[in-house]
């Protein structure tokens, strides 16, 4: 590896696309349904104080898992009084994420400097120094995690799999920096079983903990060996703070299509997943060395967990640290040809995919073309554009930014390792930031239960208190409890519940003594499937 080829990627240009993929997101939309819905019904529950904060709830149904990842954007919540709550709760985790690109990047950069990771020395020198080697590889290991697809929308959630990812992020650097930083990697391996545990993935972190002590066992390191004790009272911790939270569940899925996990396998890890894999080859003959079993074990468990729990992507998303790190050693061993076609392949989609972002845009504020426009209105009912200056002109810094690093990357030749990952993670970074800007407004009416909400309101009595709503989901419950600002009763049935008002869902039995007021739909409902109908009960039998 010649000397030339471990050129550090600009420390101001690194950080500037860490926030161009960290930021977008975090403000200007509400909580979006499903997942990321239901972990801020917790926390405002929470910090409302509707519930607990051992056990929190969404309309008396208790959450699964542990509490951890709920205390911090409730605490956020109660500590920013003066930003909105979804706002607030999501700053913790912006930070949450950086840390995880922090925590990869540090523990690729330790397993690289490990002998056994190291390039072939030249006969007269001129060879990569160690140091310089190892942070090349972490640059790359760094990009690689930013243009995993799978990370994008996951990443940028409020939900517990995000503080299970930077634990598991932060055990793979304590196992990587044992023989270098044996105290920060003591304080990383004694915290993250525990978070892991304490966020709902006691499992996964015991079996971490399991794989983590017999690799140490069999190091060669004395640094790594004495982290033995330190592990073991991490899974000591980890199993308390499970049984604490009553965090052991069954999560285990019956049936899985091989199909299917292939093709989830193939975008989800995409294109970290095809380098790791040519980095296992080209390493096969150095697989028990420290810088392939490290993310090694931390890939196995996931993928596991994902198998058993029929093609979970949440599970699977805990192996993108791992993958990361693994596509990183494959960058030394990458022909000229392939890097080159990732490259052209890059420019190519992610410029048509940012054309195709701004001709929405053009559309939403000009009507030209009008099909753009039509084709929103008609997926989202009710929808009408709203214009944001500085929408516009992060938009346009950031197409600006894609068309200089195309021109850098495509003018001439560049010899650092990581060159075959910066238009990759450049142009997930773009796709993003473009969509978090210019085509917010629609996605957020499109993705919130707001206006659903918003629909359900006129047919509310003005006197309700409590509103009735026996099995519905938990982020319809969420949106009911802080957009509609109702007390809700989840639990009883119809005939059992104390409210006057109930909402069901479209062919959900209705009891006797109970009339229509409504039925709404939400505006991207097209078939009315998932339409509810609102209810009051009967004068005479109350």
């Amino acid at each position: 590896m010649a000397e030339r080829s471990v050129e550090r990627l600009p420390r101001l240009a690194l950080i500037l696309l860490c926030a161009a993929y960290v930021l977008p997101g975090v403000f200007g939309r509400g909580p979006w349904r499903n997942a990321d819905l239901t972990a801020f019904g917790f926390m405002a529950g929470i910090a409302e104080g509707r519930t607990g904060w051992w056990q929190p709830a969404i309309a008396g149904i208790p959450a699964d898992g542990g509490p951890l990842p709920y205390w911090l954007g409730a605490l956020a919540i109660k500590a920013l009084p003066f930003l909105d709550a979804p706002v607030a709760a999501r700053l913790p985790y912006a930070l949450v994420l950086a840390g995880v690109l922090v925590a990869v990047w540090y523990a690729c950069f330790h397993l690289a400097r490990t002998e056994a990771a190291q390039p072939v020395a030249f006969a007269f020198g001129g060879e990569a120094q160690a140091v310089d080697y190892a942070r090349a590889l972490a640059d790359g290991s760094l990009l690689a995690l930013m243009a995993s697809l799978g990370l994008l929308q996951l990443g940028h959630e409020t939900t517990p799999e995000l503080v299970q990812l930077f634990a598991v992020a932060i055990y793979l650097y304590g196992l990587a920096a044992a023989p270098f930083r044996p105290r920060s990697a003591r304080a990383a391996v004694l915290a993250a079983l525990p978070v892991l545990a304490a966020s709902g993935a006691p499992t996964v972190a015991c079996l971490l903990g399991g794989l983590g002590l017999l690799l140490n066992h069999r190091s060669s390191y004395a640094e790594a060996k004495a982290l033995r004790p330190w592990l073991a009272a991490s899974l000591a911790l980890a199993a308390l703070a499970a049984w604490a939270f009553d965090g052991w569940a069954w999560r285990l899925k019956g049936e899985w299509q091989f199909t299917s996990m292939l093709s989830l396998l193939a975008w989800f890890c995409w294109p970290s997943g095809p380098l790791a894999l040519w980095t296992l080859w080209r390493w096969r003959r150095h697989g028990l060395r420290r810088h392939i079993t490290v993310p090694g074990i931390a890939l196995l468990v996931p993928l596991a967990a994902c198998l058993l729990m029929d093609g979970s992507d949440r599970a699977l998303l805990l192996a993108l640290p791992a993958l990361a790190i693994l596509a990183a050693f494959a960058l030394p061993t990458l022909s000229r040809g392939f890097a080159a076609a990732v490259d052209w392949f890059s420019v190519f989609f992610f410029s048509a995919a940012a054309l195709f972002f701004w001709l929405y845009y053009v559309s939403m504020h000009t009507g030209w073309p009008a099909q753009p426009l039509a084709n929103l209105r008609r997926l989202a009912d009710g929808f009408e554009p709203s214009f944001s200056a500085l929408s516009l002109l992060l938009a346009l810094l950031a197409t600006g930014a894609w068309l200089a690093l195309v021109r850098w990357r495509t003018a001439r030749h560049r010899h650092a390792l990581w060159k075959s990952l910066a238009l990759p993670a450049g142009g997930v970074a773009l796709g993003w930031l473009l969509v978090m800007t210019l085509l917010l407004p629609p996605l957020d009416y499109a993705r919130s239960l707001e206006p659903l909400v918003g629909r359900i309101r006129p047919l509310i009595p003005a006197d309700t208190t409590c509103i009735a709503a026996p099995g519905q989901s938990l982020p319809t419950l969420a949106a009911l409890e802080w957009h509609g600002g109702w007390r809700v009763d989840g639990l009883d049935s119809l005939e059992r519940s104390p409210c006057a008002v109930a909402v069901v869902s479209v062919g959900q039995p209705i009891a006797a003594g109970w009339e229509v007021l409504g039925q709404v739909r939400r505006p991207t409902d097209r078939s009315g499937a998932a339409s509810l109908i609102v209810l009051r009960r009967s004068v005479t039998t109350r």
